[in-house]
């Protein structure tokens, strides 16, 4: 059944070498230790590998040799995004450029003074958003809701490394309690951030068609969403050339109370954003099921 089982691989020493790269050698070095690590990870990580094998060849149809290739470049242009949220938040954000794309209706959902609920994905770099906000006088507060299942070892050596995040976490507990959390953060007209691509097994989902089969996702994103009275968005972060991103925001159009609609706006979005980017999907598993 297709799952995510709440961690990514990595370890804290890898993230060293990394990080002592970029600081003494620049982005580049750590860049071109990439290729051997991407490399390493098409061969060692066989369901990783495998998954994302899949999702080149059955939903986006490519041929044999060009969904190998593509495998590697997308484990390639993951370490990439991984390394630059490193470094914009180790006090880079200088080195790279960016573009808005959508930056109306960020604005928009402030304006209404009663906060607006923001569905990202395992897609591009959504992490650095913050980063990039602070540059368009964006001052709202922004929450992500999150299961915080990651490696403790690695988040705790990224902090000691990194400039402190604005951004909140909001934690999804058995007892519900972050409902009120979130919308308390509502009334405060702050911003809520879903991620909407990835459910735990034993859990409420929904199911909508995405590059043409039938697949899961967390049923809580999308039912919260569409019974709040704010508006909805989708906000995705690509890495168009090494030092250089795109951020796209699209306002849902699904009615309230529409929770299979507002799902299906969603996975419409993400297909129009991987036609644009198909190596930055990030989701190494088997999303699909038994992807046929």
């Amino acid at each position: 059944m297709a799952q995510w089982e709440g961690k990514s691989r990595g370890t804290v020493l890898g993230y060293r070498i990394f990080i002592f790269f970029m600081k003494k050698l620049g982005l580049r070095s750590a860049y071109f230790i990439l290729y051997f690590v991407a490399f390493y990870f098409l061969i060692f990580s066989p369901k990783g590998t495998k998954a994302s094998y899949n999702y080149f060849r059955k939903r986006l149809k490519y041929s044999s040799i060009k969904s190998v290739f593509n495998v590697y470049k997308s484990y390639y242009k993951f370490g990439q995004t991984i390394i630059d949220k490193v470094a914009i938040r180790s006090g880079l954000r200088n080195k790279f450029t960016y573009d808005f794309d959508g930056i109306d209706n960020l604005k928009q959902l402030i304006a209404n003074k009663n906060g607006g609920i923001l569905i990202s994905a395992h897609v591009g770099n959504f992490e650095i958003a913050e980063f990039f906000f602070k540059e368009i006088d964006f001052n709202s507060q922004i929450n992500i809701v999150t299961t915080d299942q990651e490696h403790s070892d690695i988040k705790e050596y990224l902090e000691s490394v990194s400039e402190k995040s604005s951004i909140k976490l909001i934690l999804i507990k058995e007892d519900l309690s972050h409902i009120f959390e979130i919308n308390s953060a509502l009334a405060n007209n702050e911003l809520i951030c879903f991620t909407g691509d990835r459910y735990f097994e034993g859990t409420r989902f929904l199911e909508e068609h995405l590059f043409g089969k039938e697949a899961k996702f967390p049923a809580g994103p999308f039912l919260l969403a569409s019974r709040l009275k704010v508006p909805v968005a989708f906000v995705y972060v690509m890495k168009e050339t090494n030092k250089h991103y795109h951020l796209y925001t699209r306002l849902a159009t699904a009615k309230k109370r529409d929770a299979q609609g507002l799902l299906q706006n969603y996975t419409e979005s993400i297909e129009w954003i991987l036609k644009q980017y198909p190596l930055q999907w990030f989701n190494y598993f088997d999303f699909w099921e038994d992807n046929k």
